[in-house]
């Protein structure tokens, strides 16, 4: 498809206006709702999904709209972000409801919006906000306003395009979800013994455990090694590493970073707040055997934390977790299987999450460059 000739021809001697969203269309704040009224799982009697800014919230008994809208986060650090929704539902006073009027395609608005990056428009505070003022503010291009029919022939001609675009993201977005179900089956499957059929080993006496260092400089950006200390994700970079790669990792202490595992291929930097896990005869075990089965059992490692000040896990409580250690050849197995289902399910650089990155960077450069209008001095400025 060549976006740029596509367009010229669709808008070929057409006039497009710029006008006030709020023109366009109507938006009024969602209404409160009791988290008591609001259950995690739909049933018989609370099957209206509750939106909040961020989402879905869970489900309650009544509906607060019908039909096609869109809806605006407007409290918190993600305010600004849009998403479509359609039959009954119910929006919370932490969202902005947006209904289309006669003369836009509310698709054509939300695809609008989300190039737009509302987020910039939210107040600067503690608590982050937008006000309905201030996005009803904000000017949107209508291709011929003066003829409606014309306008929302132009509009619909652009919707189908991007969202035949979007309704394939979502359907491999679906299928990762389903495939990351079956993975976790296995998994489990795969690293559940009965009793007798494994030998059971405390982890003091199969793997090296210890805490890292502070580095003598963290840096922000890629260089040659990750910083791994406490927390789900990396906390920065270093010039240097103090640990080498096939090494399992889970933090000691911190907030919210208990129990999670993780897995380091390549050397890095270990941390003050995190544990290595290695294994001491790789005759025995194997250390992503090892990562697995944690991954796995994350709760054995959440019955270790002590609460406190600060929750964390002792490594004389770490060094008495009974793993399973079967022969090397299942251990090998396993992990064989495992890690074509992760490279499937998680993997960025090849499988379905490598595939929806693709797709997404595809629909945003058309959705760029199909709605990319010449705007008008006053409102660049």
């Amino acid at each position: 498809m060549s976006g740029v000739n596509f367009l010229e021809k669709l808008l070929d001697g057409v006039a497009m206006d710029w006008m006030e969203l709020g023109a366009v269309v109507h938006m009024r704040a969602g209404q409160h709702i009791s988290a008591s009224n609001i259950m995690q799982e739909p049933s018989e009697d609370y099957v209206y999904p509750c939106f909040g800014g961020n989402g879905v919230r869970g489900f309650v008994d009544k509906n607060s709209h019908d039909g096609k809208h869109l809806l605006i986060g407007r409290q918190g650090a993600l305010c600004g972000n849009v998403q479509r929704t359609s039959g009954k539902f119910y929006a919370t006073e932490h969202a902005v409801v947006v209904t289309a009027k006669n003369c836009i395609n509310i698709d054509w608005a939300f695809h609008l919006l989300t190039l737009m990056d509302l987020n910039q428009y939210a107040s600067q505070s503690a608590q982050p906000g937008l006000t309905v003022g201030k996005i009803a503010s904000l000017k949107i291009p209508i291709p011929c306003p003066d003829n409606p029919r014309k306008s929302l022939e132009i509009q619909g001609e652009i919707v189908r395009i991007l969202d035949a675009m979007t309704a394939h993201i979502a359907v491999l977005a679906a299928e990762l979800t389903a495939r990351k179900k079956q993975y976790n089956h296995y998994r489990d499957q795969l690293l559940s013994f009965e009793e007798g059929e494994v030998e059971w080993r405390t982890l003091g006496t199969i793997a090296d455990i210890n805490t890292g260092q502070k580095p003598s400089e963290i840096l922000e950006r890629a260089t040659c090694v990750d910083y791994i200390n406490a927390g789900t994700s990396r906390s920065g970079y270093c010039a240097a590493s103090n640990c080498g790669g096939d090494t399992v990792t889970t933090p000691s202490r911190g907030q919210g970073g208990i129990g999670y595992v993780g897995y380091q291929k390549e050397p890095f930097w270990l941390g003050p707040l995190c544990y290595k896990l290695q294994s001491i005869d790789k005759t025995i075990l194997i250390n992503k055997y090892l990562f697995y089965f944690l991954q796995s059992k994350n709760d054995l490692l959440l019955g270790l934390k002590k609460e406190g000040g600060v929750p964390a896990v002792n490594k004389s409580d770490l060094v008495k977790l009974e793993i399973p250690v079967p022969l090397l050849k299942e251990q090998q197995r396993v992990v064989s299987i495992l890690d074509k289902f992760d490279a499937l399910t998680n993997s960025l650089s090849e499988g379905l999450p490598h595939e929806i990155a693709l797709r997404q960077k595809q629909y945003e450069h058309y959705r760029d460059l199909l709605l990319n209008f010449p705007k008008p001095a006053e409102i660049e400025t």
